[in-house]
């Protein structure tokens, strides 16, 4: 008896162990288990949503610190990153590519991880760093010298590290990856310095390339060390060699929608900005100056890398409106499976999940200049007049007609990601009402150099508000609510079932709105500007919050006056970490 009892012990500790750590199940299931958080995004379709409902309007002005996390020493500037929770420890990336491993019950560091970065590298837009990944017993993130690497999530010893670019050509990293299937799915950044956007799967335990996918027409992907599809037709819409150095980005990362088994990731400005120099500004016969795939959302199959479709949300692009911003998949209201993405440009696309096809478009910011509207087919309606002129045109040569185009080249909305609510069916979408006096000037490309044939100034649109966060409905584009911010936003937003709203502010302020109304039903001064994720989970019976604070990302290296508005905001490096205690969660 004692031997049967024995042998049965041992078989289920021997099944038990056959899958170390975090499983494809749980990935696929994040969002329904909520005592962890694994995926970026809350789940790998980034709704950034928890059924939980503990927390809740009435109670939540109850919610206190449980404790708080330095990052320490003086490697501050942005911090954008997403906490990932998992077997009681919380994840972290950090400025200057770091990792921390810290007790989710006691705040206490486990592990730090400080990759070693060289002289040189060349990151656009500060040293930040959105967060990880979790598969098995590995931590895995990218580093700003263009590198991928895996972690031991016990001890935080490096298990591999692997090049995806050349940093000395421009190439960074900063994205989450994204698991799926046992691959490690990356995406590059670079795009102000004439890269090639491209999507790449690696094997999870070794690190080993299995395909890639460039981005812009006329590169190779492969599969298994070989040469597999061309990307688009060879100067289908690209002139001459241009299509050598143009950009497309690939540098949020993506998203996998597993209903229909497909990455989503978006592909950045094309390069450079002059649309001229790439036939943009005035298409030839034969080619339409679209600059395919840079601007767009691309769906990819996530077995081989071959692309299944493509929508461009800014073909013609002149502006630098990425088309990087996250795509959502969710169902609407009457249960048709749709995807939605809010643009730099300044619409909320929604967009069919079998084949990406357009299903609608309405703006989500206000003085949109660039374009009168889209199309029924999901082309903008170009008001030509308000392009960045051509230099050509110019008497000295050197510099082409200014405009004014609204948004701003940072966006009606940046890489801050949205939230989606399956209790209200609406979108929460981080915004910022801003425009630019833009003008292209001659360039040519230089490995390593910046690669823009343009000069900006930003401008503020209002004197009373910059930041929108904004309620939108996805099936009529109408805005429910908005909470307008001094400075703009700049960090993630979060939705719980609990009808409940979270996203800070560079002024420092982490925030918890009714979906329904918009009211502000509490608030926590985190002491210095709010650019990270927040996320929410479940312990011992009881509802966690986090959110990283510590200021910094684009807005003060590129915002011109709108840098000089929120100049006075202090960095930081800090994790809070917020409950809502059992004896308060029922009081009256």
């Amino acid at each position: 008896m004692n031997r049967f009892i024995a042998a049965v012990v041992t078989g289920v500790l021997m099944a038990g162990s056959s899958i170390a750590g975090v499983t494809e199940d749980e990935l696929k299931n994040d969002q329904s288990i909520t005592s962890q958080v694994v995926t970026n995004g809350m789940g790998r379709h980034l709704q950034r949503y928890s059924p939980l409902d503990t927390l809740n309007t009435e109670n939540v002005k109850r919610l206190q610190p449980a404790w708080a996390f330095s990052l320490g020493g003086e490697k501050q500037r942005g911090q954008e990153t997403q906490p990932l929770i998992y077997d009681g420890v919380m994840y972290i990336t950090g400025s200057y590519s770091r990792v921390y491993a810290i007790d989710v019950k006691t705040g206490d560091e486990l592990w730090q991880y400080d990759a070693r970065l060289p002289e040189g590298i060349l990151p656009c837009c500060d040293v930040i760093n959105r967060g990880g990944a979790i598969y098995g017993d590995n931590f895995y993130f990218g580093t700003l010298d263009a590198r991928i690497v895996a972690l031991d999530l016990k001890t935080g010893d490096v298990k591999w590290r692997k090049k995806i670019a050349d940093y000395k050509a421009g190439y960074s990293y900063t994205a989450a990856p994204l698991i799926v299937d046992g691959l490690v799915i990356t995406g590059n950044s670079g795009g102000e310095f004439g890269i090639i956007g491209e999507v790449q799967a690696r094997d999870a335990e070794t690190g080993e390339l299995v395909w890639t996918r460039p981005v812009i027409e006329g590169h190779m992907g492969t599969l298994n060390g070989k040469e597999s599809t061309m990307t688009g037709t060879l100067n289908a819409t690209w002139p001459g060699d241009l299509w050598k150095t143009g950009g497309g980005a690939t540098w949020l990362g993506g998203s996998y929608d597993s209903d229909t088994d497909t990455l989503v990731f978006g592909a950045g400005n094309p390069a450079p900005w002059n649309s001229h120099l790439r036939g943009a500004g005035t298409p030839t016969e034969g080619n339409t100056g679209d600059n395919l795939y840079a601007a767009s959302r691309i769906g990819i199959d996530p077995k081989t890398g071959d692309i299944k479709w493509h929508f461009q949300t800014t073909p013609r692009e002149g502006w630098d409106y990425d088309g990087v911003n996250e795509v959502v998949a969710y169902t609407d209201r009457t249960g048709n499976k749709r995807y939605a993405t809010a643009d730099r440009n300044g619409f909320f696309y929604v967009l069919n999940r079998e084949d990406g096809a357009f299903v609608s478009a309405t703006p989500f910011v206000k003085d949109i200049s660039w374009a009168s509207g889209i199309d029924e087919n999901g082309r903008p309606i170009f008001v030509e007049e308000n392009r960045p002129g051509n230099p050509a045109d110019a008497a000295d040569g050197k510099k082409g007609d200014v405009i004014f185009a609204s948004p701003s080249f940072l966006g009606g909305k940046n890489w801050m990601p949205m939230a989606f609510s399956q209790r209200t069916g609406n979108f929460y979408v981080p915004s910022n009402e801003w425009g630019m006096d833009i003008w292209n000037e001659p360039i040519t490309y230089k490995k390593g150099a910046a690669y823009l044939g343009a000069g900006f100034t930003i401008k503020p649109n209002y004197e009373d508000h910059i930041g929108s966060l904004k309620a939108i409905d996805p099936d009529t584009g109408d805005i429910k609510w908005e909470f307008k911010n001094d400075a703009p936003l700049w960090g993630g937003v979060m939705t719980t079932a609990g009808g409940l709203v979270f996203t800070g502010t560079p002024e420092g302020k982490f925030i918890a709105f009714d979906d329904e109304t918009g009211e502000e039903l509490w608030s926590f001064q985190t002491g210095s500007g709010i650019v990270g994720q927040p996320i929410t989970w479940e312990q011992d019976g009881e509802q966690y919050v986090s959110i990283v604070s510590g200021w910094g990302g684009a807005v003060p290296l590129w915002g011109g006056e709108v840098a000089k508005k929120v100049n006075y905001l202090n960095q930081g490096g800090m994790v809070w970490t917020f409950k809502l205690p059992k004896e308060l969660a029922m009081a009256n």
